[in-house]
C-alpha cells in the first residue's frame, strides 16, 4: 500500500490535476483547534456530517462514531451546527507537537 502524503506535499499552486486527489493527502496537520465528539450527548441528528466540508465525520449505522483527524482541518462547522441544546461537539485547542 502506498503511503499517504501530508499537506506539505501538495503541489504548489493548489492545482487539482486529478479527480479524487484529496484522499491522497493528509490535511489534518494544519489545524489549531480540533472537534471533540461526546457520544453520550449526541442525538445522532447528523447535522455535523451533513455540513462538514471535509467529510471527516465518521458515521456507521446512522450514528456518529468519531472524527477522522487525518482530514479534519479544525474549521468548527461541525460544532457550530450541533444543536445548541445538545452541544455534543466542542472545539478544543490542538496540542502542539515538539
Amino acid at each position: 500500500m502506498k503511503e499517504l502524503q501530508g499537506w506539505k506535499d501538495i503541489p504548489i499552486g493548489t492545482a487539482i490535476i486529478e479527480a479524487g486527489s484529496s484522499i491522497k493527502y493528509l490535511t489534518g496537520g494544519w489545524r489549531d483547534n480540533r472537534p471533540e465528539h461526546n457520544k453520550d450527548k449526541c442525538t445522532n441528528c447528523l447535522l455535523c456530517w451533513v455540513y462538514c466540508p471535509e467529510g471527516a465525520i465518521i458515521v456507521k449505522d446512522d450514528q456518529v462514531t468519531g472524527i477522522n483527524y487525518d482530514y479534519c482541518k479544525g474549521c468548527g462547522i461541525c460544532s457550530a451546527e450541533c444543536p445548541p441544546k445538545v452541544k455534543a461537539i466542542t472545539m478544543v485547542k490542538e496540542p502542539k507537537l515538539m
